[in-house]
């Protein structure tokens, strides 16, 4: 019998996530630990920058129509998922980067850039400095209540991580359940995600690069075979 996999981001990535999962012969569990929440943002003048960086898909989709008027700036993307939603909604992606935001904000650098803008969650935000000239909060991911029965059919389960928050969060609500983090395996988007998760788990599956696809593959081959 296969593994249960539990899907804890928020949604819209959460139904996609489970589709994929269903659609690789899972069993799939929608999870999600948080909620995301548009916030109000002032749009800054496009001219005093050289791109927009994105390190999220909620950018894209919490930002609303002032997004339009950056429409002009490159985009500097991490991750395949966050690049697809600025392509889907006009914007020209010029890197994507597949580690993190430090790395890419690095090579953006070092090709030339000297003022990014960047949006993103206000939990989760890149602090201004170097070639950040600003960093605005376009969405909030609002932690929402996880009933413990449902905590205890991650016991022998896979749980999907795709955030540190995430990480953090689920280690959190697994100890003040008293659950035993030995009979859950984790499986992070990055060796970053599963540090935040902390020691004690079964088992910490980490994804080859920090796309959705990757991490199902992975998870796929043991959740079948384990």
């Amino acid at each position: 019998m296969s593994r249960l996999v539990a899907v804890l981001r928020p949604e819209p990535g959460n139904s996609a996530t489970v589709a994929r999962a269903q659609a690789l012969g899972l069993e799939a569990l929608a999870l999600p630990l948080f909620a995301v929440e548009s916030l109000p943002w002032v749009v800054p003048n496009p001219a005093g920058f050289d791109a927009l960086v994105l390190t999220s898909a909620n950018s894209v989709r919490a930002a609303g129509p002032g997004l339009d008027r950056l429409s002009a700036l490159p985009v500097l993307a991490v991750g395949s998922a966050t690049a697809a939603a600025a392509r889907a909604a006009g914007f020209d992606v010029m890197t994507v980067g597949t580690t993190d935001a430090a790395a890419l904000l690095a090579a953006a650098g070092a090709a030339g850039m000297q003022r990014v803008l960047h949006l993103g969650g206000r939990e989760s935000m890149v602090s201004i400095g170097g070639i950040v000239a600003e960093s605005l909060a376009v969405y909030a991911s609002n932690s929402v209540s996880v009933p413990v029965p449902m905590l205890a059919r991650l016991i022998d389960g896979i749980a999907l991580l795709h955030s540190p928050r995430a990480g953090q969060r689920l280690a959190a609500l697994i100890d003040i359940a008293g659950l035993p983090r030995a009979r859950i395996m984790i499986a992070a988007l990055s060796e970053a995600v599963a540090t935040a998760a902390g020691a004690g788990w079964q088992a910490a599956i980490i994804a080859a690069h920090p796309a959705d696809d990757a991490l199902l593959a992975q998870v796929a081959a043991i959740a079948r075979h384990d």
